[in-house]
């Protein structure tokens, strides 16, 4: 890049969409995300802010940008990740920003580069308005794959910068509505062991793919059924089978077949207890038929985010946002987001940001320009507010 400063917030996302942050498990590239986290820096110390990395083992580094006015004062911060999906079957050039026809195209133009690009130039503006609220953004790594970059900020970085936000807006695109509350993740592997013997003659081995058929059947059956938690706001929760691998070749008996399991936890339920209780009908299994083989894996557990709690501070969003015009109405989704994280450790988050989920994640994935350009003015908003008296 021939410059960090810009006139217009068009090209600071152009810009952020032509650097390759694919996640690393995906991509296999290390420090995916560091080249664009050091153009940030630089941009941003350009604009008169201040900047801060925030360094993770093995990893690369969240970046910390902020802008303090009083020493004293309140805190709100804002958080956008740097990594994105896969390129795989783009349509489009996917590092390769086109602006026109009242948008702009890329990878991760809309999800999230576009909510980080935002809140940089709301920010930028904010300190030039001279308003009395210390303001800061946290660009963070790995959102898509592990959570990596913002379960180390939860984890342990916002403890040493020696203040606690009155709360916390994830960037996302939710088409500038408040999203207070959305299902959390377990996600976990089952396999289960045989004997392998040729398929001349096969009783001389014992099938794992069988054994996996009367898993899947137990967990299908029996299992899901018994899901009735809910939220008002999230609906029902989930639970389905969605990867299967086993058998080395057509002629072999199979001795290890493995499955993948999503599970939608609704909030006020606790992730936690997902695995123990199919353990409990696994068992069940193993005394109906002896011969089964099955074990479970360790499960990824990524929260909810649950709106108790936060309700103060979600309603002085939602009050922001009623106040502009725009609708301001708490709601729900389904998918995840790195507000979880805070959520969990007692900081409440809502989720805003301009774009539709539904450009998300596509194969000509893009920005509406009025999107981002109103985007701005309701970050902007949000950091004028009083956070002394609305929280």
């Amino acid at each position: 890049m021939t410059s960090v400063k810009h006139d217009c917030y068009e090209a600071l996302l152009a810009d952020m969409v032509g650097f390759d942050t694919v996640n690393h498990n995906i991509s296999g590239k290390a420090d995916a995300e560091a080249e664009l986290a050091r153009y940030l820096e630089e941009v941003a110390g350009g604009m008169g802010l201040q900047t801060r990395r925030l360094p993770i083992v093995g990893e690369s580094f969240n970046l910390l940008v902020t802008h303090e006015v009083d020493a004293d004062g309140p805190w709100l911060l804002f958080e956008s990740h740097l990594d994105t999906v896969t390129v795989a079957g783009m349509t489009i050039e996917p590092f390769v920003a086109e602006i026109g026809e009242g948008k702009i195209t890329g990878r991760g133009s809309c999800d999230t580069k576009g909510t980080g690009a935002a809140m940089l130039w709301a920010l930028r503006r904010y300190a030039e308005s001279g308003g009395g609220t210390n303001v800061a953004i946290a660009y963070t790594i790995d959102e898509e794959i592990g959570k990596t970059g913002v379960r180390t900020f939860t984890g342990g970085q916002l403890a040493t910068l020696g203040w606690r936000p009155v709360g916390v807006v994830i960037g996302e695109p939710t088409l500038l509505k408040p999203v207070v509350a959305h299902n959390g993740i377990a996600r976990w592997k089952i396999h289960t062991r045989g004997v392998a013997a040729h398929s001349g003659d096969p009783a001389k081995g014992r099938s794992a793919i069988s054994m996996m058929v009367r898993v899947v059947d137990a967990i299908e059956q029996r299992y899901v059924p018994s899901l009735t938690a809910s939220h008002p706001l999230t609906g029902k929760a989930q639970c389905s089978v969605n990867v299967i691998r086993g058998g080395v070749q057509v002629n072999v008996i199979p001795e290890f077949c493995e499955i993948e399991i999503d599970r939608r936890v609704v909030p006020g339920e606790d992730n936690a207890t997902v695995v123990p209780t199919v353990e409990r009908l696994l068992e069940e299994l193993r005394g109906e038929f002896p011969e089964i083989e099955v074990e479970q894996q360790e499960p990824y557990l990524d929260p909810p985010l649950d709106p108790a709690g936060g309700e103060a501070f979600a309603g002085a969003v939602c009050g922001v946002l009623k106040g502009m015009g725009l609708d301001g109405e708490p709601a729900g989704v389904y998918y995840g987001t790195d507000g979880s994280q805070f959520s969990a450790i007692g900081i409440s988050a809502v989720v805003l940001g301009p774009g539709s989920i539904e450009q998300a994640h596509t194969k000509d994935e893009w920005l509406a320009l009025d999107q981002l350009e109103r985007g701005i003015e309701v970050y902007l908003n949000l950091m004028c507010a009083d956070w002394r008296e609305r929280t």
